[in-house]
């Protein structure tokens, strides 16, 4: 088809409807014929006029715009179930099931809009669902594929659901537009004899144009180690000052592409150069089979290493890696307390495989790699779904085990600064008390003054019987029913496939037993919180 041809159609859909050319020269046929009108006169139809005529406007709902409650959105389920939850749904619901359901802004979406944007085509990255991992790649790709099947007329009908995230000129309001901070500090939060570290750590944000409120969370753009660039430059045999583009290869190792983990394409292009069983097995790890059943601890250098010997190209090679991502962090303090600053809390990610320490990629350059004055790319996440409640007389309970405490420190830091008089009740828990009570000096503080009204502690190493922050709401049972019948809102932050599955499960029991429920009236009563903003997550 010759583009930019007057259509001799009438224009009954605008140019600022959210439709691309192709679809709004499809929908002018369609409308026209729909209610047989010539081309004179005519007047164009509006943006929510047409999207009426495609049953998406508030009074009649589509099938393509309509979820059925979107049950799949649950992070708590895995990828099989939250699939079947959506088999026989149009592809866009199928999408958004694919995804890791965090709505964390990671990708720059929530989950719904990032399929939508795929599905509509204004967003052509399939691989930004970081928390998702290879799951969701591979099914996003199969869906993606899905998709350029499907007949023009129902991808066009379809994209109307679809909404890429409003653009901004502004720096450091997105991942596509980031602007820069200054670290300030960094302190070690754990005491000696801890069996972690957590930083709190200090940006500088005058002049970047950065700012935020309490919920929101900090993309930081990470490094990788330069001591694992230089590795798996050794280990395919490629020298490190290769050009790539304008760059290095070891440059690009270093801060534009992941290590970890390693993706299929990278074992897709192993398959092209080896032959045998080397091959096969190339195949079935880019596929996601696993012959040796160590998929997934293989890094990229892992990957090198199981194929010893493998020289691919290396233009090729950083063809087949995912871009490095940006990292988000939850924000743990109030630009009420101290304008232009904002602050992190970190737990520094190390463990081994074999006899090798594998490393977080941004928490252990936060720790390690970088210095005070360093200066960084970021931006802000608005928060989707994560805000104190617009009147601050209301009480708030906020359960928060280990780094699940940040955004509860701004919490505080803001409903102290404003005066707020809503009751404040923390539920914090970590290993042992001696060591990992995080921010100690000024939660005691707080409680001492009586801004925080109740705080509740959890040590899961301090005795032979692990206690964890679900275990301390069901002991407070009585009470935490009580705040919520008088509107306490509810917030949870951490690990989203145990703890919050693990605070939620609570949550039922106690609605079950102190609110003289039968458990499917308790579930339904939480999930009736949920929906009126009064149980909210920030979870990862």
């Amino acid at each position: 088809m010759t583009k930019n041809v007057p259509s001799p159609l009438p224009t009954l859909v605008p140019e600022t409807a959210p439709f691309s050319e192709e679809q709004r020269n499809w929908l002018n046929g369609f409308f026209a014929g729909l209610i047989s009108l010539d081309a004179s006169g005519v007047t164009a139809l509006t943006g929510d006029q047409a999207a009426a005529l495609l049953g998406g406007a508030p009074g009649g709902v589509s099938a393509e715009d309509d979820d059925g409650g979107a049950p799949w959105h649950d992070q708590t389920l895995p990828i099989t179930e939250r699939m079947k939850l959506a088999d026989g749904k149009p592809l866009r619901w199928k999408m958004m099931a694919a995804m890791a359901q965090q709505d964390c802004g990671q990708c720059g979406y929530d989950c719904k809009n990032y399929s939508g944007a795929i599905i509509s085509g204004a967003e052509e990255r399939l691989n930004l669902c970081v928390p998702g991992g290879k799951e969701t790649a591979r099914m996003v790709k199969a869906l993606a594929e899905e998709l350029k099947a499907a007949p023009k007329a129902t991808t066009a009908v379809a994209a109307p659901a679809a909404a890429a995230p409003a653009s901004s000129a502004a720096p450091g309001t997105s991942r596509d537009n980031p602007s820069f901070a200054k670290v300030i500090s960094r302190r070690l939060l754990n005491k000696p004899g801890s069996e972690k570290q957590t930083w709190h750590v200090e940006f500088d944000l005058t002049g970047s144009g950065i700012e935020y409120t309490v919920g929101d969370a900090f993309g930081l753009f990470p490094a990788n180690d330069p001591a694992l660039a230089d590795a798996v430059i050794k280990a395919f045999g490629a020298p490190g000052d290769f050009p790539i583009g304008e760059r290095t290869l070891r440059e690009v190792l270093i801060d534009g592409v992941s290590l970890s983990p390693a993706p299929d394409m990278l074992f897709q292009l192993f398959s092209y150069i080896t032959g045998g069983d080397r091959r096969q097995k190339a195949r079935a790890l880019s596929t996601g089979d696993d012959p040796d059943g160590d998929a997934v601890t293989l890094d990229v250098l892992a990957a090198i290493e199981k194929f010893p010997g493998i020289h691919p190209d290396p233009e090729a090679f950083i063809e087949a890696l995912d871009p490095l991502q940006p990292r988000l962090y939850s924000i743990s303090s109030s630009p009420k307390t101290v304008p232009g600053r904002v602050t992190l809390t970190v737990d520094t990610v190390r463990y081994k495989i074999r006899d090798r320490q594998r490393l977080g990629v941004c928490s252990t350059m936060l720790a390690e790699r970088i210095e005070p004055g360093a200066v960084l790319k970021a931006y802000v996440q608005k928060a989707h779904a994560f805000a104190l409640p617009a009147d601050p007389a209301v009480p708030i309970v906020m359960i928060g085990p280990g780094t699940g405490v940040a955004p509860f420190r701004a919490f505080l830091q803001e409903r102290q600064a404003v005066k707020a008089p809503g009751r404040n009740w923390l539920f914090f828990g970590h290993q042992r008390s001696d060591y990992d009570f995080l921010y100690d000096d000024e939660l005691k503080a707080m409680r001492g003054s009586g801004h925080l009204s109740r705080l509740t502690l959890a040590w899961s190493r301090d005795s032979g019987q692990k206690i964890y922050v679900q275990d301390r709401m069901r002991d407070s049972g009585r009470d935490l029913w009580e705040w919520i019948t008088e509107g306490a809102h509810i917030y949870v932050c951490g690990d989203a496939k145990r703890m919050a599955k693990d605070v939620e499960l609570a949550l039922v029991d106690i609605v079950a037993q102190h609110g003289a429920r039968t458990p499917e009236e308790a579930s339904t009563f939480v999930s009736e919180l949920k929906k009126k903003g009064r149980y909210q997550q920030d979870v990862y």
